[in-house]
């Protein structure tokens, strides 16, 4: 501090204040505004470090409101800029659709409609890429739920093929149990387009929609979903083994049960389908 190296006197003299104001100003309890701004600092950290660091104001702002912390989220960006917290920005999106095939495709039937009444009513499912090492690569296939967001199946693999998209299927099968009426969107890709895909599709009497040829758009949620788990998680891994761990964690962990999805009003897919569940609404 400056009076460590002037006199208060000269420091005083210097800002025009009177010694007895300073001294007095010392004296002087700090206000009520200063200790909440303090108090609400450590649970902004609290909810900032909880996340992983990939939470912005909006998700902390929710998380003090369900600690019945009445607070504006205006206070709540004014205290990370103060405390210099910074949620992770989002990675560009990068295509892996591999579309050069014979295979026959689907239809459009999704139309950009993202958003389903209940759960097991649309699913849509993309493949993206990770970096492991120097220059090694591993796949993610997904398939999201549009009602609540929640990723149902997942699976990852050194190769970009049809056995990566079909283990991810299996897994979102197993997990929900669809009823028939399923519609299931993705790209024009040859893994989704494939006759072992769409054998298993059609065994279980779930419709197939496709994106129509690079068009990013018809996909936007599983490109939003990717962006995500880049921006709040990693591009890059030391080694399979540990983007495995990582992307289960993230997942399954973090992204199913406990990330506000602002879609569903900043609460978490799970929670969001056991409300509807309570409420009579699945």
């Amino acid at each position: 501090m400056e009076k460590a190296y002037f006199r208060i006197s000269e420091l005083c003299r210097a800002l025009d204040v009177a010694r007895s104001g300073f001294y007095a100003w010392c004296r002087r309890p700090e206000s009520a505004h200063t200790q909440r701004d303090r108090r609400l600092k450590v649970l902004v950290r609290a909810s900032f470090d909880a996340s992983k660091q990939r939470y912005g104001s909006p998700r902390i702002h929710e998380d003090l409101l369900e600690q019945q912390e009445q607070v504006s989220r205006k206070r709540v960006i004014r205290l990370m800029q103060e405390e210099g917290l910074k949620a992770r920005a989002r990675k560009r999106f990068k295509c892996t659709t591999m579309s050069d095939h014979d295979q026959p495709v689907a239809a459009n039937l999704l139309n950009r409609q993202f958003t389903a009444a209940s759960p097991n009513q649309r699913w849509v499912g993309d493949t993206t890429e990770f970096v492991i090492g120097e220059s090694g690569k591993l796949y993610l296939a997904a398939i999201l739920d549009l009602f609540s967001r929640f990723t149902v199946g997942w699976a990852v693999s050194a190769v970009n093929d049809r056995h990566l998209t079909i283990k991810a299927l299996e897994m979102a099968l197993k997990r929900r149990c669809p009823d028939v009426g399923l519609l299931h969107h993705s790209d024009q890709g040859s893994p989704y387009a494939s006759e072992d895909y769409q054998t298993i599709l059609d065994a279980h009497r779930i419709t197939c929609s496709m994106s129509r040829r690079g068009n990013c758009y018809d996909n936007a949620v599983m490109e939003a979903f990717f962006s995500s788990v880049k921006s709040e998680l990693h591009e890059r891994f030391d080694s399979c083994g540990e983007a495995k761990i990582e992307l289960f964690e993230y997942i399954e962990v973090f992204y199913n049960q406990r990330r506000r999805h602002s879609t569903i009003g900043y609460i978490s897919p799970a929670a969001y389908e056991q409300r509807s569940a309570n409420t009579g609404g699945a």
